[in-house]
């Protein structure tokens, strides 16, 4: 297919992980999908060989897109690496920071008498940053931050920590940006700056992220 992206290969993660705590309940996110999965569709139209690595969603997969399904971070992480070699990665993904230390192998009931229930949790390994630090590392990379609050701020933080090319930012709890919804606003940080993107469809800015991308790999002669 021909297109800005051709011949490129991109790996794209969506949706969000669910940490089980026992064979009843999980930790999760509101996280829908809508967002990685236009990203992978509009990458696919731009011309790229797209692997679609998706947490637990509803979401039927695009046209000319392969995709893997996964239900935690840790076969997010595994199934991510799995698709090396690629020329872009974007980490639309909400994936959980913290996973249950144990998972209880039976219902975990209450109990008469007991007020509360402690869970202890601990880190799972960060994706952006481990991939940005491979050897293997795809020539660009999006990570997204989804901020509540200072997101500007958070989003410039999330640049250099993780030593990326983009960060992709949007604040969410709010109308027309963020989880759930069909429509978003991001704010794409790099090291010259930052762009606006919509508001508008999720597909649509989607399709302008990914025309961002296609620039970045291959900009026009001045």
């Amino acid at each position: 297919m021909s297109g800005p992206l051709a011949g490129r290969r991109v790996i794209v993660s969506a949706g969000p992980t669910y940490e089980d705590l026992d064979p009843v309940r999980f930790l999760g996110n509101r996280s829908s999908g809508k967002m990685g999965f236009a990203v992978a569709a509009a990458a696919a139209q731009a011309g790229a060989d797209v692997q679609l690595v998706a947490g637990p969603v509803h979401l039927p997969t695009p046209d000319g897109v392969t995709r893997v399904d996964v239900r935690s971070a840790a076969q997010m992480h595994a199934a991510v690496f799995a698709a090396l070699p690629a020329d872009i990665y974007v980490g639309a993904a909400a994936v959980a920071d913290f996973t249950p230390a144990r998972v209880a192998t039976s219902k975990i009931k209450k109990r008469v008498g007991e007020a509360g229930l402690t869970l202890e949790l601990v880190r799972t390994r960060d994706i952006l940053a481990e991939l940005a630090a491979d050897p293997r590392r795809p020539r660009l990379m999006v990570g997204f931050a989804a901020e509540t609050d200072d997101v500007d701020d958070n989003a410039r933080h999330k640049l250099a920590a993780k030593r990326v090319d983009l960060i992709a930012a949007n604040r969410v709890g709010v109308a027309g940006s963020g989880f759930e919804g069909d429509d978003n606003l991001l704010v794409v940080h790099d090291a010259a700056g930052q762009h606006s993107l919509g508001p508008g469809p999720k597909t649509a800015v989607a399709a302008d992220l990914v025309a961002l991308i296609a620039h970045r790999l291959d900009p026009e002669p001045p």
